[in-house]
C-alpha cells in the first residue's frame, strides 16, 4: 500500500500542502510541534524501511565542479542581497557579525546541522525518492518542489521569504537531481542560508538577532 501511486499522491498532498498551510492557522503551538515531530519520524521511517535509502555519494563525484558552481551562485546571491539590505535597511548590513560574533558562529552551526539537514531530508531526499516516478514532466516536478518548499515558510508571514525560498527551492532541487546527495544539497543550502543571516536578512527568516 505504501508504494501505490494513489497512496503517494495523498501522502504528498498531506505532508507538503495540508500540514504547512495548516501551520499558518492559529492553533496551539504544542499541537503543531506534535504534528511536526510525528511527520518527521514518519518520513525517516519511509526513507529507511520503505525506500531503502542508503545516503551514499557517487564515488566518481566531481567535488571541484560542485564547489565551483556553488561559489558562482553564492557570488550572485551575495551581490543581490547586499544591495538589497544596503538600500532597504542599511543599519542591518552585517549587524550580527559586527555586534555579536559569538552568536553569529553559534547560529551558523546550529542552523546548518539542526535546520538545514532535516529540511533537505524532507524536501529533497524524501520528495524525490517518493514522488519522482509519478511525474513524467520533470520540469513540473521540480517546479512543484520549489512551491512546496516555499509553502513550508508560510509561518514567517513575509512575501519576500516566500519568493526567496521559491527560487532557492529551484536551486536545491536542481542540485539534488544532479547529485542525488542529501549531504551535498545540505552544504549548498547551508552556505546560502548562512550568508543571508550574515548579510543582515536573518530576522525575516526567523534567526535570533
Amino acid at each position: 500500500m505504501l508504494q501505490s501511486a494513489r497512496y503517494k499522491l495523498i501522502e504528498l498532498f498531506i505532508i507538503f500542502f495540508v500540514i504547512p498551510v495548516s501551520f499558518d492557522v492559529n492553533f496551539p503551538a504544542w499541537i503543531k510541534l506534535i504534528i511536526g515531530v510525528l511527520g518527521y519520524f514518519y518520513i525517516i521511517y519511509v526513507l529507511l524501511k520503505v525506500e531503502k535509502n542508503k545516503f551514499k555519494i557517487a564515488k566518481n563525484f566531481n567535488w571541484k565542479l560542485f564547489f565551483k558552481q556553488t561559489l558562482i551562485k553564492l557570488i550572485g546571491i551575495a551581490i543581490l542581497t547586499s544591495i538589497y539590505v544596503y538600500f532597504t535597511s542599511p543599519s542591518d548590513l552585517f549587524i550580527v557579525l559586527k555586534n555579536k560574533p559569538l552568536l553569529w558562529v553559534f547560529i551558523l552551526f546550529f542552523y546548518s546541522v539542526f535546520s538545514v539537514y532535516p529540511q533537505e531530508l524532507i524536501y529533497r531526499t524524501f520528495y524525490f525518492q517518493r514522488y519522482e516516478s509519478l511525474f513524467q514532466n520533470k520540469k513540473r516536478f521540480i517546479f512543484i518542489n520549489a512551491i512546496v518548499f516555499s509553502l513550508a515558510h508560510l509561518l514567517f508571514k513575509n512575501s519576500l521569504v516566500i519568493i526567496l525560498t521559491f527560487f532557492c527551492g529551484l536551486l536545491f532541487a536542481l542540485t539534488y537531481k544532479k547529485t542525488k546527495s542529501t549531504l551535498l544539497v545540505s552544504i549548498e543550502h547551508a552556505i546560502y542560508g548562512c550568508w543571508l543571516f550574515t548579510v543582515g536578512m536573518g530576522e525575516i527568516l526567523g534567526f535570533p538577532s
